[in-house]
């Protein structure tokens, strides 16, 4: 089975290479620094449509275009796939049809339908999208899957073919995991061409169905929460991936919302690299531990995909902020006269705090009328900092309280 599909990963990587890019595998010294490893990205986020899935689309496509008919070709996706399937129909010639989750980010629609796609919202869950996609197919167009198809399976394989070629022999290569698609085919790739390596996948703790398919049972819940990593909030491993799932990847483990966050937050200002909540799985694992490794391995982190929404970034990277004591919401009370407020700045500016912004009520009735509440956002170097400038204020006789507990969400 594995030799097959090794075989159309191969064939694949030539089919494609004249329409996708052959993305920079780049090596992070400070990540290799903080875990003591040769860490390496695999920037799917330089792709075309901004992540992997044009691979397995492009794949797809070009095999069955003369399949494709007038009506072009139909999917379901909660943006990349759609994005990628977009891409792949317009190079192809082919009109797309993208039926999309109600909750799908609306960046990601409006980039499908900057790509030339037809796109509709249907479904609370991306399976209810799936199936309206498939009706549509059953009326004369061809049904691209996002990733339970070995076509599919076979051109996100592409990946490991080019992690091997540029880094011969490497001990660990981590994965994000939804439907699985995406760590089957690397999984047969690389094995292929090293043996020894381990695949680690990484799924999100609000939607973890390749987990507990590997590790359940066969007991699988289809329930999700909301999770940042919507690009893998699937409730169902794929038929075609879960047996590669089983027998190829050696360890899945989950990580947190916060975890992505934090590990969003160390891309972009390290590497200035910007990755969507799916594609930072693999730096959250490695960076909070999830699984364990020889002092020096060489790990390949698969960066997914870059398309986050502009001001879901904003939010991410203010709360990654304030949980690392990085910038703090104070909450004082001062009287209602010339020089209160200037005293308060002074002492901020004198622990060397960096005021962002200010704020105040005069409708907080719990306070006497020559009273009024400030808030005042700072941005500062970490927890110590934040002690020193609460420690300043109380030195004064300033009360205060909130910090960065508040916008931290503690």
């Amino acid at each position: 089975m594995t030799d097959n599909l090794f075989q159309d990963i191969q064939s694949a990587g030539i089919r494609i290479a004249p329409h996708v890019i052959r993305t920079p595998l780049i090596y992070s010294s400070t990540f290799s620094r903080i875990t003591n490893a040769h860490v390496y990205l695999k920037l799917e986020t330089l792709q075309k449509a901004g992540s992997f899935k044009i691979r397995g689309a492009m794949n797809k496509i070009l095999i069955h275009a003369n399949k494709a008919g007038p009506a072009g070709v139909v999917t379901a996706s909660a943006g990349n796939h759609a994005q990628g399937v977009s891409v792949a129909a317009q190079i192809a010639g082919i009109p797309a049809t993208v039926i999309m989750p109600f909750w799908s980010s609306l960046s990601k629609q409006e980039a499908s339908r900057g790509y030339g796609a037809d796109v509709h919202l249907f479904g609370k869950t991306l399976e209810e999208s799936m199936q309206r996609a498939r009706e549509l197919a059953d009326e004369g167009m061809l049904y691209v899957h996002p990733f339970d198809d070995p076509e599919i399976i076979a051109g996100q394989g592409t990946i490991g073919l080019e992690i091997c070629d540029d880094l011969p022999s490497p001990d660990i290569v981590v994965v994000p995991v939804g439907g699985g698609g995406l760590i089957s085919g690397i999984s047969v790739a690389v094995k292929n061409k090293v043996p020894s390596c381990r695949i680690i996948g990484v799924q999100v703790q609000a939607c973890p169905s390749a987990y507990q398919a590997k590790y359940g049972g066969g007991e699988v819940s289809e329930t999700t929460g909301w999770t940042l990593a919507d690009g893998i909030r699937v409730t169902r491993t794929g038929t075609h991936s879960l047996p590669y799932i089983r027998d190829m990847v050696d360890q899945i483990v989950l990580v947190d919302d916060g975890e992505i966050s934090d590990a969003m937050l160390w891309l972009l200002e390290r590497k200035k690299i910007v990755a969507e909540g799916a594609g930072t799985t693999p730096l959250a694992a490695l960076l909070s531990q999830k699984f364990s490794f020889s002092p020096g391995s060489t790990i390949v982190l698969v960066i997914s995909g870059g398309n986050i929404d502009s001001h879901q970034l904003s939010r991410v990277i203010r709360q990654a902020l304030a949980r690392r004591g990085r910038l703090m919401r104070l909450s004082l009370v001062i009287e209602d006269q010339p020089g209160s407020l200037a005293e308060v700045l002074a002492i901020i500016a004198r622990e060397g705090g960096n005021i962002l912004k200010i704020s105040h009520s005069e409708w907080d009735i719990e306070l006497p009328v020559h009273e009024k509440r400030i808030w005042i956002e700072i941005e500062t170097r970490g927890p110590s900092h934040i002690a020193a400038i609460e420690n300043a204020l109380s030195n004064v006789g300033i009360q205060t309280s909130g910090f960065s507990d508040e916008m931290a969400g503690k």
